[in-house]
């Protein structure tokens, strides 16, 4: 059985994820392939994940790609959450995790609906979602709050968790919106404000074809194995979201071959053990919820344990990193008026440090004014910002 210690992982992490110099790519799509898919519950993560990984940097190509080419497709799938992924792998995603979703939140809505005691039921919201697709074919595009000043329904408000302490009245718009794009009839357009915003206009679409689960699976592993493997069966099952069961029926139908890391037994694609070239120095500096750092459950060959509670929030979610040569040494943030400030959490050295000046310069250049504050913010990036 091939031994792949932690620095080769970090070497297959510097050159599949586009973050070394000489690996950058010269297109949003490729960025999204190498790594898979781009985490969006945080609008500027996609923007800022692509232009550390292009070779030349800017928001007008990541908004051709999202909104003119549609090259890249947002997906609410792997773990109930918001991804960003290229067309091509969309279906894949789609029949594998955002399925399972889709009907999920369908069901969640009519349970809160049948314990709101107000008669809506499974026929009112078939009529609603017709209602606001006839509502949106006709205009071409809309926002959540234009689509309800042309459909009633969408103005309706339920109780949710009645006689419970948490109970609530929310409006019901924002949910039959959130069905509507889990089973691709709708799809995330131009937001009303910057590139930063969450505020999204709506514009039809349509599902994807039929797709046996079994099989996107089995293609979804496979190419997780190649952009993060070799990597374990609880990585896969922790970044997938699946059941441990289905992890292992995707492995063997991928014809993943069983590797030793250190400390654990992993898995790579068909052929891939073999040990890469070591690559030149790189540096980056990677935003809150990059796929590179949170592409495994087990972060230890990149990150030591005595920065998690600098880079963490209380629910886990991991802040603005940089990067040294495959670890994460440090985090970074913007002051009020815009400027990107850092600080280093282990000691890399004089080369590192002008690497990293010049990672620092680079953001600021294609940022430009705009003032990112993360959604899920940490102690590290909260002290910065200050």
């Amino acid at each position: 059985m091939q031994h792949l210690a932690d620095e080769q992982r970090r070497i297959r992490l510097g050159r599949r994820h586009r973050l070394a110099p000489s690996a950058r790519a010269d297109s949003v799509v490729a960025v999204a392939d190498a790594v898979l898919a781009l985490h969006a519950t945080d609008p500027a993560t996609v923007f800022l994940s692509a232009c550390a990984r292009l070779s030349q940097p800017g928001i007008a190509p990541v908004e051709q790609a999202l909104y003119e080419d549609v090259s890249l497709v947002r997906l609410l799938s792997m773990r109930n959450t918001l991804f960003t992924v290229s067309r091509e792998l969309a279906p894949y995603v789609d029949a594998s995790n955002a399925r399972a979703v889709a009907a999920k939140e369908r069901r969640t809505l009519l349970k809160y609906l049948a314990e709101d005691g107000n008669g809506l039921d499974e026929q009112w919201l078939t009529l609603t979602e017709r209602e606001t697709l006839a509502a949106l074919a006709a205009r071409g595009r809309a926002t959540g709050s234009e689509l309800s000043a042309a459909v009633p329904a969408l103005r309706t408000k339920i109780t949710v968790f009645p006689g419970k302490k948490y109970e609530a009245v929310q409006g019901v718009a924002s949910r039959v919106l959130r069905i509507l794009a889990a089973e691709r009839h709708i799809r995330r357009d131009r937001p009303r404000g910057s590139w930063t915003s969450s505020q999204f206009r709506w514009t039809p679409s349509a599902p994807w074809g039929p797709l046996d689960p079994a099989e996107a699976r089995t293609e979804l592993a496979l190419r997780w194995l190649r952009s993060y493997g070799p990597a374990t069966e609880a990585d896969l099952t922790w970044w997938t979201g699946w059941g441990l069961g289905q992890v292992r029926k995707a492995l063997a139908a991928a014809g993943a071959e069983e590797v030793r890391l250190d400390g654990s037994t992993g898995w790579v694609a068909p052929g891939d053990s073999s040990p890469e070239p070591a690559l030149e120095p790189w540096a980056a500096l990677l935003p809150g919820l990059d796929p590179s750092a949170m592409g495994w459950a087990d972060r230890s060959f990149h990150l030591a344990s005595e920065h998690r509670a600098a880079l963490f929030d209380r629910s886990g979610n991991i802040g603005p990193t940089v990067w040294w040569n495959g670890r994460i040494v440090g985090g970074w943030a913007q002051r009020a008026d815009g400027e990107p400030v850092w600080r280093l959490l282990s000691d890399v050295g004089r080369d590192a440090t002008v690497a990293l000046e010049a990672e620092v310069s680079r953001l600021a250049e294609w940022v430009g004014g705009t003032r990112i504050t993360p959604r899920f913010r940490t102690p590290l990036e909260r002290e910065l910002s200050a």
